[in-house]
């Protein structure tokens, strides 16, 4: 086989590969076509025919779905692992914040650093499936959860159920560094006993 038909079949290879990625990514996060039609502008039809294997995956169709499940282009397509085994993180802009994804397997938690801008003081709740953590960097940041309206500090983490109304953003002092962790509905952070340190995590604070 040429180099040329060699390359042409690989790529073939990879791209029956995408039906099923798509579906099980799908019945990973307990999203309806309905509901990702919705998301990415995509229709409903062309969805069902992307995980059933009867449409061709294209840019156009596969970057809103990486975006919408926020795992890389390369996890979709099953791209090869290549020999440096530097990790090179990809900033990019979401709803005025920095985003840094950390992790890259779509099954599992999915954690990313945010820097938040002094600019992002505006409250907009929001609602999805799931669980979230957030351990505060460096700076201060504003949370918004349900009816509480606190800030943390730097080396303080919060928990909480996605499914309550939540934002968080700049206390309009600093630029704040938030990791982030989001795990799919029913997942749970592991806690192990440690023995405790001296003074302790302090509470958070109301929002002044």
């Amino acid at each position: 086989m040429s180099p040329v038909e060699d390359g042409t079949a690989t790529i073939a290879a990879a791209l029956e590969q995408v039906a099923p990625r798509l579906r099980r990514l799908r019945d990973q996060r307990g999203t309806t076509l309905t509901e990702l039609a919705a998301a990415t502008g995509i229709s409903r039809s062309t969805l069902s025919r992307l995980e059933t294997g009867q449409r061709r995956p294209s840019l156009e169709l596969l970057l809103p779905l990486s975006q919408v499940y926020r795992v890389p282009l390369d996890d979709l397509v099953g791209a090869p692992d290549v020999a440096d085994p530097r990790i090179r993180l990809r900033p990019r802009r979401l709803k005025g914040h920095t985003v840094i994804p950390l992790s890259r397997h779509p099954a599992a938690a999915q954690a990313w650093k945010i820097v938040i801008p002094t600019s992002k003081t505006t409250p907009e709740p929001r609602v999805h499936e799931g669980h979230g953590w957030l351990y505060v960097l460096s700076g201060r940041m504003r949370l918004v959860l349900g009816d509480e309206d606190v800030v943390l500090e730097q080396g303080e983490v919060v928990e909480f159920d996605t499914a309550t109304p939540h934002w968080f953003g700049s206390t309009g002092e600093d630029v704040a560094e938030v990791l982030s962790l989001y795990g799919r509905p029913g997942e749970r952070m592991r806690r192990f006993a440690v023995p405790a340190a001296a003074g302790g995590a302090s509470a958070a604070r109301k929002s002044r």
